[in-house]
């Protein structure tokens, strides 16, 4: 799975790299976390780096805790009525559904040592920047929100709609022989010459695309349980440390 994530290159080379600008200001991330809004390119505005928030909870949902998926598996996004929309990118009524682009500099991976799990951060070998695949839905609460019309003349209970959520996820498939090292799943990695067509092929054709990214174009390295925190959000987190 990919549980944690960074984004910290200055926003300029995110918005070159991806040709797309940001439509709000910029925060790095050393160490990003399910529920935080973060940043996706989207099918739906291939040219706007906006926000959603990680865990992805479709229109149709009635209780947001039932959903929030951070992950979903490759092999079954045309299956499962969660991702099946997104990934098909279809939508009926309203809220939008669709796939969309996560940039990344880094995500990080726990393994067994010693009785204790160890958190590797793991990167393209050059270190650069580069895109995961993801899918995107819109979200609206369930319930009404009491109006303040009692103030001018009103009853006091006019009925507004709640605010709509932004969220993603963020798909996984099979390990490269670097990462089976560290966990059976690995974030999809998306060929920088494909990632637009993950916005917009057809299904059968994005679905050619959800293969492991090669390990040889890939570095992994140790880092500080620090990162166990989502709370700890600093360059410390992505330090290389020496294992005992």
């Amino acid at each position: 799975m990919c549980g944690r994530y960074s984004l910290f290159a200055p926003p300029g080379d995110i918005e070159e790299r991806f040709d797309a600008a940001f439509a709000d200001a910029f925060q790095p991330r050393y160490n990003a976390a399910p529920r935080q809004s973060l940043p996706v390119v989207r099918d739906s505005a291939a040219g706007t780096i906006d926000t959603a928030e990680w865990g992805i909870v479709p229109p149709w949902a009635d209780d947001r805790s039932d959903f929030e998926f951070i992950n979903a598996r490759a092999e079954t996004l045309a299956e499962k009525p969660t991702f099946r929309d997104a990934f098909e990118q279809s939508t009926e009524g309203d809220l939008r559904v669709g796939r969309c682009l996560v940039p990344a500099d880094g995500f990080y991976e726990w393994t067994e040592a010693e009785g204790r799990k160890q958190p590797y951060r793991v990167t393209l070998a050059d270190d650069s920047l580069f895109a995961m695949a993801g899918l995107w839905a819109q979200w609206r609460p369930s319930g009404t929100q009491t109006g303040l019309d009692a103030f001018a003349g009103g009853d006091g209970a006019a009925e507004t709609e709640p605010d709509v959520v932004e969220t993603f996820t963020i798909v996984t498939t099979d390990p490269n022989d670097l990462i089976a090292d560290l966990h059976h799943r690995m974030a999809v990695i998306l060929p920088a010459d494909r990632e637009r067509e993950w916005l917009t092929a057809d299904p059968e054709t994005a679905q050619e695309l959800l293969e492991p990214y090669p390990g040889g174009e890939m570095q992994a390295y140790p880092v500080s349980t620090t990162v166990n925190d989502p709370s700890n959000d600093s360059p410390d987190v992505v330090e290389q440390v020496e294992l005992e």
